[in-house]
Order: C-alpha cells, then structure tokens, then sequence
C-alpha cells in the first residue's frame, strides 16, 4: 500500500495530539511529524518529501494561508480551523478540504479519502493492459480500518448515527452519516433510492415503482426519490 508521507502544522497541542490519533488509525497516513508554526513547517518541507499537510490558519510568525502562497510547489492541503469564513479562500488555493474543529473522525475519513494518490517513483514495466486499481475506501470499524471495495457493495443502510455497508459476504457497521457516504459515493455507480438506502446501480436485479431488489432483498425507493430513481434507471 502506498502511504501519504504528512505533516501536522499546529499550534495548539490538544488539536494536534487529536489529528496525530486520527492520522494513526488511518493505515495509508504517515506522521512525519508536527510543526508549531509555518516557519518550521517550511524547514520540514526542504528535508523530507511531504505529500500532505494538515494545516490550521491562525498561526504564530506566519498564517496558514500565506503559508501555501509562499510555497512554490505546495502538497496537498488539508485545512483544519475553527473558523469557517475562510473557507472559500482555502478552496481558491486548491486544497483537499477544509475540515471545521472540532473535527470528527468521520468528517477527518471523508477528507483523506478524497487525497490525490502520490506520484511513485518510475519503474521500469512490461507491455501489456494497464493495471487499474480498485476505487476503495476505509472505515473505522472497532477502531480498526477496514478496505471496502466499491465494486463489492451492494447496497448501504442508514441506522442513525451508523451505516450499514453489504457486501455478498459480509456487513459492516460503521460510525458515518448516510449523506457523508453519499458525497464520497457520488461520481460512482451508485443511487439513493430511500432516505435510509443508497444502492449499487449494477447489483440492482429487478425493480417496481416501489422498491429495487438486490439479491432477493426488497429495498424500498422512497416517494420523494422515486423520479430520481427511475430516472437513473432509465
């Protein structure tokens, strides 16, 4: 597996001691490791080669955001603030995402999962058909992550504050919002066809006005979906 070498640029040490715990559950990360401010940031940025950075606005000596102005080639950029007014600027200086403290794991998950792949270093392959990766996400599951292949869900079920992802050979139950998941599953071969329900579009074996079915389980489409449903379906 190839991991994201990152950096914490943080100056309060509660915040950074949550996002180093959150960088450690996740097993694609690593902590190269934390920087009060900007200035020690940059020092870190010209000795090691960094794919990512967790960066907080208001910091001593130099902000967040000049901060990125000022590097040539930046990383990639994940803005943590408690202050969302500068939301828009951060997006205008192209970062991942701009995470709002005090930060959730699961909102943590949603940003690192969106994170460009790191360039690898050259090597020399053989002729033939491109290998493709698997499109897959991680889930904190018993404060493990779990690798999820898109390709092997068939449907996802909302159980309040936990989903409910199955597969052909099992289900995992996991801390995320139904519309958190939707963003993540949005460019992908997947619908929502219910407020409690968001389905594979190619696992969908049959389908009525009133439910799709998925290997023999009925799922109900929700009347205020059923246009967009069966427009999806067309």
């Amino acid at each position: 597996m190839q991991k994201y070498s990152c950096i914490i640029v943080e100056d309060e040490p509660l915040a950074a001691e949550v996002l180093s715990d959150y960088i450690h559950q996740v097993p694609f990360l690593h902590l190269q490791g934390v920087c009060a401010d900007a200035i020690y940031a940059m020092e870190m940025l010209q000795k090691e080669k960094i794919d990512l950075i967790f960066l907080d606005i208001h910091l001593p000596k130099l902000k967040g955001m000049d901060f990125v102005k000022a590097l040539k080639e930046p990383p990639q950029v994940i803005i943590t603030s408690a202050y969302q007014e500068y939301a828009l600027q951060g997006y205008e200086l192209n970062v991942v995402d701009y995470l709002l403290k005090p930060i959730e794991f699961s909102r943590f998950l949603m940003a690192v999962n969106k994170l460009k792949k790191p360039a690898a270093p050259a090597t020399i392959i053989q002729s033939g058909p491109a290998a493709t990766e698997r499109m897959h996400l991680f889930f904190n599951v018993s404060k493990k992550m779990v690798k999820v292949y898109l390709d092997e869900i068939l449907y996802i079920e909302s159980l309040k504050e936990y989903i409910r992802i199955v597969t052909k050979d099992k289900h995992i139950l996991t801390k995320f919002q139904l519309g958190q998941i939707e963003e993540l599953l949005a460019r992908n071969n997947f619908l929502r066809v219910h407020r409690s329900f968001i389905v594979a579009k190619d696992k969908i074996e049959a389908f009525t006005a009133t439910d799709v079915e998925i290997c023999g389980k009925p799922i109900p489409i929700g009347r205020s979906y059923k246009e967009l449903v069966m427009r999806g379906l067309e």
